[in-house]
C-alpha cells in the first residue's frame, strides 16, 4: 500500500499499489493530488505459493479509503481479470468507492465540544503514549528507591531513559498541534514517524523558548521582588495574551520566525474575541492545576495523582492550539 499526504491540508491518505501515478481529489480539501510512484524495490509485489499476486485482494474488503480517487473511464480501466471478476468498468468504480477507508477524522465533531475535547487522548495510541509518559518514569522512581544502594546502577540508565521520554513528550504535544491543525480529533498516531533524537531536542529548545519570551519574565520578577505588584500583574498578563498564540506559531511554522512580534499581533487582532475565548480556556485549566497543587500540598502521592491528570490535560491543551487554527486559518492567513 502507498500512504502519503495531501500537500494542501496534510490529510493522511492511503491506497493500493495499482493507483501509484494517478490523479484524484483528496476527500478532505477536494484538491487534486498525485499518488507518488512505489518504490522500484516494491514494484513486483510477492506472489503466493499458488502463483496468484498477493498484492490482488478484494476490493470489497479493502481497509483503505479510495474514494477520492478520480475513476479513469472504461478505456484506462485495467482488465477486469486484474480484479478477480468480470465486472464493467461502473462496478468497479463502485467496488473502490465502497473501501471503509481509515479512521482519520475530518475536523467535525460528533459530540458537543466541551466534552469532545476531554476525549481527545482517549485514541489508541494517545492511551498508550500517556501509559509511557506516566508510567516508564515512576517505574524508575519506584525500584531505584526500592533497590537501596543497588538502585544508583539503574539511576543513571534511568535518567538517560527519562530525558528522552521526556523529548518524546514534547515532541508528541507539537505533532498533537498539527495534527490538529489538520482536523484531527484524536490523538495521532506517530508509529514509523518518530523522530531522532536531535529533532526532538529542536522541538524541546523551540516550545522552551516561547516559555522563556512570554512567561519567564513574570516568574523571575516574582522570584526576585516576591511582590505582585502592577509591574508583575503587566507581565503576567503578557504571558497570558501571547504565549498561547506564540506557542502555536512557532509549532505551526517549526521554526523560530513564528515569533515574529508583528505576525503575533496581527494574528491576535485578527482572531480577537474566538482567541479571547480559548485563552480563556487556557487560563482556567492552569488555575485548576494551581488549585489542586496548593489543596495537595506536598504530598507524594497527591503529586503523582496530579501529574497522571496534568499529562492527558497537555494533549487536550495542544489540540485546543491545533483546533484554533483549523477553525480560524483563514484569517490567521500564515502561509505554513
Amino acid at each position: 500500500m502507498i500512504k502519503f499526504r495531501c500537500e494542501n491540508c496534510g490529510q493522511k491518505i492511503a491506497v493500493p499499489e495499482i493507483h501509484a501515478g494517478k490523479k484524484g481529489k483528496c476527500p478532505r480539501c477536494k484538491n487534486i493530488v498525485v499518488i507518488p510512484n512505489i518504490p522500484a524495490e516494491q514494484a513486483n509485489p510477492p506472489t503466493s505459493q499458488n502463483g496468484v499476486n498477493s498484492a490482488k485482494v478484494d476490493r470489497q474488503k479493502s481497509p483503505f479509503n479510495l474514494a477520492f480517487l478520480d475513476i479513469p473511464p472504461a478505456a484506462e480501466t485495467p482488465p477486469p481479470s486484474e480484479y478477480g471478476g468480470s465486472g464493467t468498468a461502473s462496478e468497479i468504480e463502485k467496488e473502490l468507492m465502497a473501501g471503509t477507508g481509515e479512521s482519520e477524522p475530518v475536523g467535525e465533531r460528533k459530540l458537543p465540544w466541551i466534552i469532545d475535547i476531554f476525549l481527545y487522548p482517549l485514541s489508541k495510541p494517545g492511551l498508550i503514549t500517556i501509559a509511557i509518559i506516566i508510567a516508564v518514569p515512576l517505574i524508575i522512581d519506584i525500584a531505584v528507591r526500592s533497590l537501596g544502594i543497588f538502585g544508583l546502577f539503574i539511576m543513571f540508565p534511568g535518567l538517560l531513559i527519562k530525558s528522552v521520554i521526556g523529548l518524546y513528550f514534547y515532541w508528541y504535544l507539537a505533532e498533537c498541534v498539527r495534527d490538529s491543525a489538520a482536523g484531527g480529533l484524536r490523538a495521532p498516531e506517530t508509529v514509523g514517524s518518530v523522530p531522532g533524537l536531535g529533532e526532538m531536542f529542536w522541538q524541546l529548545i523551540q516550545i522552551g523558548s516561547c516559555f522563556v519570551l512570554f512567561a519567564a519574565p513574570a516568574g523571575i520578577y516574582f522570584i526576585y521582588t516576591k511582590r505582585t505588584d502592577v509591574i508583575f500583574r503587566l507581565l503576567l498578563a503578557y504571558a497570558v495574551i501571547f504565549f498561547p498564540m506564540g506557542l502555536l506559531s512557532v509549532v505551526m511554522f517549526d521554526s523560530f520566525s513564528g515569533l515574529n512580534p508583528i505576525v503575533l499581533v496581527c494574528s491576535i487582532f485578527s482572531t480577537f474575541l474566538p482567541y479571547c475565548a480559548m485563552v480563556a480556556v487556557f487560563s482556567l485549566g492552569v488555575l485548576l492545576t494551581y488549585g489542586i497543587r496548593r489543596i495537595t500540598g506536598e504530598s507524594p502521592a497527591f503529586g503523582i495523582l496530579v501529574y497522571c491528570i496534568n499529562t492527558p490535560l497537555a494533549l487536550v491543551g495542544a489540540h485546543l492550539l491545533g483546533r484554533f487554527y483549523w477553525r480560524y486559518r483563514e484569517k490567521l492567513n500564515w502561509d505554513v
